[in-house]
């Protein structure tokens, strides 16, 4: 974890955190008490959202960040983000994706591509 959120991670949550993959690709690392809240909204959908709530809820994995600041990902969860020796953090707030960093720039590169989406349509630089 990089050490500008070292600290904030363990006064916020002790560093317990979840892990959980994520539709796009990558890997969702949450300190656990957001994670629970987002567990719950999860749990409450209706069942035309099985498939994903199988997906987050189904390789949601509690971890912990050890003394050097850094999580263990499971195996299965590595194998399932692609991700090897190099993994690029992105913070979105009140979570962290993690990526491969060429899986990452395929992404950015796709989305870019496309052009700012209808919902961000009123956001300003």
């Amino acid at each position: 974890m990089p050490a500008r959120h070292r600290d904030e991670l363990l006064a916020d949550c002790g560093g317990r955190l979840t892990l959980t993959r994520h539709p796009d690709g990558c890997l969702l690392l949450y300190p656990r008490p957001k994670w629970e809240r987002k567990r719950d909204e999860l749990a409450q959908m209706p069942y035309s959202a099985r498939g994903l709530q199988r997906l987050l809820l189904g390789s949601a994995t509690d971890v912990e960040l050890d003394s050097a600041g850094r999580v263990l990902v499971p195996a299965t969860l590595r194998e399932d983000a692609a991700l090897q020796r190099e993994v690029s953090v992105v913070g979105m707030g009140e979570h962290f994706e993690l990526w491969d960093p060429e899986r990452l720039r395929q992404t950015e590169e796709r989305d870019l591509a496309g052009g700012l989406p209808d919902a961000a349509a009123g956001f300003s630089f």
